[in-house]
């Protein structure tokens, strides 16, 4: 699960259009529960468009060492045979997520159901982000931890022999801790709940109810959102069919729209309500953005969403929408250095956690490419493109954060001077498609 030793860096500039139609690979967050869920289910679970990335290729290996058998057919599709709610076995080794802060959470949720100790190992990026608020409700159901300073992997935690189902209101918004406290309650008796004052993405919801769970929703006139988990279901295993990814989506939607002569269509992405706040955002700044084709499938809304080179304008991006758009921030910043006026991001304070501070390894890197921005503790304002002033020409450093690299290169698509990033091998972690597919729609990568 370690990332390459040397590193791979890698440049953009400036070219023809883009044009064209591609699919990006399955939903991240689908894929990382279709394997869990198939886990903790009775009988095999089939799922069709698994994202075959690290990221996802781990949790389906944290699974294996817990007892599941996962597959690949001949065919594509992923099978796992099920041990059942309650059913996961001590894994003999260590549970390496590399780089996978929801695979390494969720299956944290997973594990503190069931009465068997396991380590949680990860790579330097995801050794040093912070645990403790998917730790501290677990530890309230009665989870042992065992972990150095500031809740941070290698750490292991040991379920306890009968879990105390608890009700938990998520202190910030976090589906990742949501669903870890959900995953933690399959294996109590009695009802687990969580309480989220600003709705996340749901998609742990919708899928444990898929695989037969009794879970309820209650929805509040303010949006909040009360979710009650009945302990020690009998899932069955399901045909997972996943949809594409709108975060991977989102890279080549930008660009398409700050490109000029652009038109570019991505295919069969996902449109949960709760993933598509980039969508609004690029409406309100005037991109030239539809969906066609809509449909439901698994219940879940999909559709193709096409995008010519637009005029954009700067606008404010309110914090409540920072749920539904949490990973697009980076993507959004590079859209907003073309658009005409300063673009402001608020509620940005996830961002200082993920793989990267993001928050401030966007801002370097429009810095580093003559975009005037400024940072604040949980805000971002981006100025837009000044008159006179060409951008580009910089090296981004991307400290280990596939978003920050792929969200650059596209960046030195649109720039007056080529771009380049300090490492691309990280992508391999949720996008390994992403330079072919680009490449094919016409983008004009280099290695400097």
């Amino acid at each position: 699960m370690a990332h390459a030793a040397s590193p791979s860096p890698l440049s953009s500039r400036a070219g023809r259009s883009l044009a064209g139609r591609i699919r990006v690979p399955g939903d991240k967050s689908i894929s990382h529960r279709s394997l869990m869920f198939g886990a903790v289910s009775l009988g095999e679970t089939r799922i069709e468009g698994l994202l075959e990335a690290d990221d996802v290729l781990g949790t389906g290996a944290a699974m294996r060492a817990l007892g599941a058998v996962v597959t690949r057919d001949g065919e594509g599709a992923w099978r796992v045979s099920g041990l059942g709610c309650g059913g996961l076995l001590e894994p003999e080794g260590v549970l390496d997520f590399g780089n996978a802060g929801t695979g390494s959470r969720l299956t944290m949720g997973l594990v503190a159901g069931h009465s068997i100790a396991a380590t949680f190992v990860g790579d330097a990026s995801l050794s040093r982000r912070p645990m403790g608020r998917v730790l501290n409700p677990l530890r309230e159901m009665g989870v042992e931890v065992i972990a150095r300073s500031g809740d941070r992997l290698p750490l292991t935690l040991r379920g306890p022999k009968t879990l105390l189902p608890i009700t938990y209101r998520v202190p910030v918004p976090s589906a990742q801790v949501k669903s870890a406290v959900l995953l933690a309650g399959l294996g109590g008796a009695g009802i687990t709940t969580v309480i989220e004052p600003i709705a996340t993405r749901d998609h742990t919801e919708r899928m444990l109810q898929g695989f037969g769970a009794d879970l309820s929703v209650e929805i509040a006139e303010d949006g909040g959102r009360t979710i009650r988990l009945v302990g020690r279901p009998e899932l069955k295993a399901q045909h997972v069919v996943v949809p594409g990814d709108p975060s991977s989506a989102a890279f080549a939607i930008v660009a398409g729209l700050i490109v000029p002569g652009s038109d570019v269509t991505v295919e069969n992405v996902l449109l949960n309500p709760l993933r598509t706040g980039l969508f609004q955002t690029l409406l309100e700044m005037g991109a030239d953005l539809v969906i066609e084709n809509e449909r439901l499938s698994g219940g879940e809304r999909i559709g193709d969403v096409r995008v010519r080179s637009s005029q954009l304008k700067g606008v404010v991006v309110p914090p409540e929408r920072a749920p539904a758009m949490i990973d697009e921030y980076p993507i959004l910043a590079i859209a907003a250095a073309f658009a005409e006026g300063p673009t402001v991001m608020e509620g940005l304070e996830e961002l200082r956690v993920k793989e990267s501070d993001r928050l401030a390894a966007v801002a370097r890197g429009l810095e580093t490419n003559a975009i005037a921005c400024r940072e604040g503790d949980t805000s971002l304002v981006v100025e837009g493109r000044r008159a006179g002033v060409k951008i580009g020409g910089g090296t981004v450093a991307t400290h280990l954060d596939h978003r920050i690299a792929m969200s650059f290169l596209v960046l030195g698509l649109a720039a007056d001077r080529p771009v380049s990033v300090d490492d691309t091998a990280m992508i391999a972690t949720s996008f390994p498609s992403f330079r072919g597919l680009m490449e094919g729609l016409g983008a004009d990568f280099f290695e400097a």
